[in-house]
């Protein structure tokens, strides 16, 4: 094959897909891989989730309330909206007028005959009217009557009889029959607020409906001139004729309530009236101002230019949405080729890992999807969204990256949302300030002081790019609205720093993180690893706490986080827990239980604490940094004093000489892949070896440096980890220092003198 494909991980399955120089990339078995194949899915699924989150088929509304476009806007197509004001108006109008709805009781209207009875019944056996009761005189109107004598007579007349007194109250019935369906309702009885109505819609007992103005139920205007009982009805009743003023009089006092108004029946009356009443439409023109150069946006505006973007979205015909969704994936492609390459030749485990790659294409998905959800009013929050995401990105991963993923949102959330160029200097800038701050997190509160620096910056640039593009600045300082969003916007930095602050603990167990707060907390000597391992391994953590003081202090020396060096090197060697007596540092004096056993056996023991390591580190929840550190801190190098004891063993025998394959005397790697792990290795290596010299004198420790550095060079272990001579000539200076320090000579005292 004419490429070389870098494995990555212990078993080697995976790879960078990093090619060589002078090697052409076969992309057939590279297609055919089954890693190859599901991350491709995976990316696949994901620009379609950005491209339905973005709502890539249709083209962004770019207006939001307080926005002053400096040139206004203008109708493109023409179009109609409803008139939300005037509809309101119209039908507010409307549910005024509606009907009072009132329920009719046919039994009080039955009961008015009876009543009369009983009234005229109260006169018989009275010959004279000063003998009639009060309440009487009243009900009758005797007492208003300027002839009440000639009145009593007329009523003890049409008693006189039971005949008459029988006919007078059927007379009187059928008298009554044109208010029966109407009925009478008393003017105090009526809602005080009855807006503009003037009609009522009276409902029986069977659900018939009629239909009766407020006038017509009210009784001084039912035995008005022109209402149902006039003057002039009692003349089709002979009978009831003579006695007209005495029975009006009665009725006045008399006439019972037949109709109950129903409130919550007329509530609901006026609701659907309302509800029927179409809407008032206003047309528009192609050209029509809808917006005046350097008006506010307010929500009349704001409803008018959504009506307009509707109308257009409607007039879109399928082949262009078709073109737009091909358009925007490719766009999405290029972006994700760009992240891609990035993880591919410099995350290789991110991007092998399924769980932490899942995570990552999650967190910009839902970027993506929040921060287009959350750019519209009242929120406006986009920019806090995006700086999330970032800011987790950076404490999840590191700032290129972080980088990166802040350019690739920023992209996509300002484009998605209709943003201009400004918007996206704004968002990307905060990003940028985010990541500069952010290459670790000493502090809880370092997140919190993030924040509020990138509010700052915020701030700044969104004033800065308005007064770009306003045509003056002075209007600004006076522009309420212009400071309103701007506030807004650094507020809702500042919260993403308070959030992130909060929810750090969940970042580090979803993404696997380790911060300098999590580095503080695992280097406590009282964790059960490091317990286990100062029981059974004493001279193993003894040498332990000895790399991780020197390694800090080497991390320190070339830029790199030596917390990070220090708590990964004190549980780098926790597979010696295992089997603690094979290794030299904790066996007992004058044994060695390597004798009996051949090179390869030997081999297998030493190289199989790494595993043993990592198991356990996993076992007891440590997170992936620190597992890279017990998995990298050997990389591949040579098992060097059992590989020459086997080709020393295999030269005796002349027949078996090529039997000895030095890469079964190589640790299985992967190589350091960062600087720190390079510099625990270098540490490892010299603190173990230092041990071995008789008289550690400065020259022979800084010679010893040296050479386990060119080795390890020589090698290829630092191939992947960026380090530079540089930065390995700061290392070894280091090192030798610690080490000099550590075994520097002693002034014998008188008392220890020999003789």
């Amino acid at each position: 094959m004419s490429s070389t494909l870098h494995k990555r991980g212990r078993n080697g399955r995976h790879g960078t897909l990093r090619l060589s120089n002078e090697s052409t990339p076969d992309w057939k078995s590279v297609l055919l891989d089954k890693g190859v194949l599901s991350r491709l899915a995976i990316t696949f699924a994901v620009i379609s989730l950005i491209l339905i989150g973005a709502q890539g088929w249709r083209h962004a509304f770019p207006h939001r309330l307080g926005q002053r476009p400096s040139d206004g806007a203008a109708a493109v197509i023409p179009f109609s909206r409803v008139d939300r004001e005037r509809t309101q108006t119209a039908r507010d109008r409307k549910a005024d007028r509606a009907p009072l709805v009132f329920n009719l009781d046919k039994k009080n209207h039955a009961r008015i005959p009876d009543d009369l009875r009983a009234s005229l019944m109260q006169l018989r056996g009275i010959d004279e009217l000063r003998d009639v009761p009060a309440e009487t005189k009243r009900l009758f109107g005797l007492v208003e009557n300027p002839d009440p004598q000639t009145a009593f007579d007329r009523l003890k007349s049409a008693i006189s009889t039971d005949q008459k007194l029988t006919e007078v109250i059927e007379e009187f019935t059928r008298f009554l029959q044109r208010i029966e369906k109407t009925g009478l309702a008393r003017p105090e009885h009526l809602p005080a607020d009855r807006g503009g109505s003037d009609t009522a819609e009276i409902h029986d007992e069977s659900g018939k409906v009629e239909s009766a103005t407020l006038t017509e139920i009210q009784l001084s205007s039912v035995l008005a001139q022109g209402g149902r009982l006039e003057p002039s009805r009692w003349t089709f009743f002979p009978a009831l004729l003579p006695l007209q003023e005495e029975f009006t009089a009665w009725l006045r006092v008399k006439s019972p309530e037949t109709l109950i108004y129903d409130g919550p029946a007329t509530q609901k009356l006026r609701s659907e009236t309302r509800n029927e009443t179409p809407p008032v439409i206003e047309p528009y023109i192609v050209g029509q101002q809808l917006v005046k150069p350097g008006d506010v946006i307010d929500e009349p505006k704001l409803e008018l230019l959504e009506a307009e973007y509707e109308e257009l979205e409607k007039q879109v015909s399928v082949g262009e949405r078709v073109l737009r969704i091909v358009v925007v994936f490719l766009m999405l492609s290029v972006l994700s080729v760009l992240i891609g390459y990035h993880l591919v030749h410099n995350e290789p485990k991110l991007v092998w890992s399924l769980p932490r790659f899942l995570r990552y294409v999650a967190l910009i998905v839902i970027g993506v999807w929040l921060g287009r959800w959350l750019s519209f009013d009242p929120w406006r929050a986009e920019i806090g969204v995006v700086l999330t995401a970032v800011m987790i990105c950076a404490v999840a991963h590191n700032q290129v990256l972080a980088t990166l993923t802040g350019f690739a949102l920023s992209v996509v959330v300002t484009t998605a949302c209709g943003g201009d160029l400004a918007r996206f200097t704004v968002m990307m800038s905060v990003c940028a300030t985010a990541v500069i701050f952010l290459p670790n997190v000493p502090t809880r509160s370092t997140l919190v002081v993030v924040g509020a620096w990138t509010a700052g910056v915020c701030f700044l640039m969104h004033w800065g790019t308005a007064l770009i593009q306003s045509s003056t600045g002075a209007l600004l300082w006076n522009d309420g609205d212009q400071w309103y969003q701007s506030l807004r916007s650094a507020g809702w930095c500042l919260a993403a720093g308070f959030l992130v602050s909060g929810s750090l603990p969940f970042i580090e167990s979803w993404f696997g993180a380790v911060t300098d707060i999590s580095l503080l907390e695992l280097g406590d000597v009282s964790h059960p690893l490091l317990q286990e391992l100062v029981r059974r391994a004493p001279g193993t953590y003894n040498h332990s706490i000895t790399v991780a003081s020197i390694g800090e202090t080497a991390a320190d020396a070339i830029g790199a986080n030596g917390l990070l060096v220090r708590v990964g090197a004190y549980f780098h060697d926790i597979g010696k827990t295992l089997k603690p007596h094979y290794f030299i540092e904790n066996a007992l004096p004058g044994e060695n239980r390597h004798e009996h056993l051949a090179p390869a056996m030997s081999t297998l023991i030493i190289i199989g604490h790494v595993k043993d390591g990592v198991d356990l580190g996993r076992q007891h929840g440590l997170p992936e940094p620190l597992i890279d550190f017990i998995e990298q801190h050997h990389g591949t190098t040579l098992v060097e004093y059992f590989y020459h004891e086997a080709t020393r063993q295999a030269e005796e025998q002349p027949d078996h000489r090529h039997d000895v394959q030095e890469s079964l005397f190589r640790y299985p790697g992967p190589k350091p892949a960062t600087r720190e792990l390079a510099v625990l290795m270098i540490s490892d290596a010299v603190e173990g070896a230092s041990r071995a010299l008789s008289e550690p004198t400065a020259s022979r420790i800084e010679r010893l440096v040296h050479d386990i550095i060119m080795k390890r060079l020589l090698d290829g272990q630092f191939s992947e980890c960026g380090l530079t001579l540089t930065d390995l000539d700061r290392i070894e200076d280091s090192l030798t220092k610690s080490l000099t320090a550590m075994y520097h000579g002693r002034v014998k005292y008188p008392e220890q003198r020999t003789a």
